[in-house]
């Protein structure tokens, strides 16, 4: 099945290098209608994103620049509004804006005020742009939104907790928005590229140079498909392809009187086995599957 978007709008934040440039592109080779944004002084589009909105309307595409700040509110409300004046209105929101931004130093040199920014840009504007075109998807019932996030802000890695702080809310954000979404058509998906970092400098050239930004993009376009799941989490980097799953495992049941510190430690790696873990709908599925729980360990209890 081939993955087109004719017909459909697309605001691409960050879209003038990188990730979200490659991702213009492709969007705007398979039909859709590209806003080119990328943070510009004084509000205006920066060459970059002027760049690449020629290089789309040259190849017969059609694409309009935007300077606005992602992480402005007011700035990014406006865009959309001029956005749905000459085009209806926006489709699929990709927040690839500062994705790559973090300050690459251990906690316990790492300045908050620098922790503040990366959080910023990679978790609050991301959050902005979704705000903005949310109410236009919930009337048109039909959205895609995918954040672009950090692979290591998924597992750990050393001297990015200000990334991984930020991927954790975008998770966090992504999953409410799913449940948000879903009588409206409209999918939130997560996309963590996978790349050449200073940690990887051990790679030998070609495995290091398959790890650009731009081996993300097929998918990244699957995620904004007719096609998309929701609420999953696509690692991509060298042409592989992977999905993180969050799972939590069954659980174990203590009577009142064994509810001590001590007996969790003796038995913890019960608690903690993964073969039965299995992914949760959402916090309120969590909180019957609890009360299931202890009400059949009670009864258990009762008929000895």
């Amino acid at each position: 099945m081939s993955v087109r978007f004719d017909g459909r709008v697309a605001l691409v934040a960050g879209a003038g290098a990188g990730l979200g440039r490659s991702a213009a592109f492709g969007l705007a080779a398979r039909g859709a209608k590209v806003v080119i944004n990328e943070l510009g002084a004084g509000g205006e589009p920066p060459e970059s994103a002027l760049r690449v909105t020629a290089e789309i309307k040259r190849a017969g595409g059609f694409a309009l620049a935007d300077g606005a700040d992602a992480r402005d509110a007011v700035a990014i409300e406006a865009m959309v509004e001029r956005v749905a004046t000459v085009w209806g209105g926006v489709d699929i929101l990709i927040a690839a804006a500062e994705a790559g931004a973090t300050r690459e130093a251990s906690f316990a040199e790492m300045e908050i005020a620098d922790f503040r920014r990366v959080v910023e840009a990679r978790l609050t504007g991301p959050a902005i742009c979704a705000k903005a075109v949310w109410p236009g998807m919930r009337a048109r019932r039909y959205g895609r939104i995918v954040f672009a996030a950090s692979a290591a802000g998924l597992y750990g890695g050393f001297g990015q907790a200000d990334a991984g702080a930020a991927t954790a809310g975008l998770i966090g954000l992504m999953n409410a928005l799913h449940l948000e979404g879903a009588k409206y058509d409209i999918r939130v998906n997560l996309l963590a590229p996978v790349v050449a970092a200073p940690t990887s400098e051990g790679l030998p050239p070609p495995e290091a140079a398959a790890l650009i930004l731009e081996s993300a993009t097929p998918g990244l376009l699957f995620l904004v498909g007719e096609q998309a799941p929701s609420r999953a989490i696509l690692s991509a980097g060298a042409g592989v392809f992977a999905v993180t799953h969050i799972a939590e495992t069954p659980g174990v049941y203590f009577a009142p009187e064994e509810r001590t510190p001590e007996a969790i430690t003796a038995r913890f790696a019960e608690i903690a086995k993964r073969e039965r873990a299995a992914p949760l709908d959402s916090a309120v599925a969590q909180t019957f599957k609890f009360v299931a729980a202890a009400a059949k360990a009670q009864a258990g209890a009762k008929s000895k």
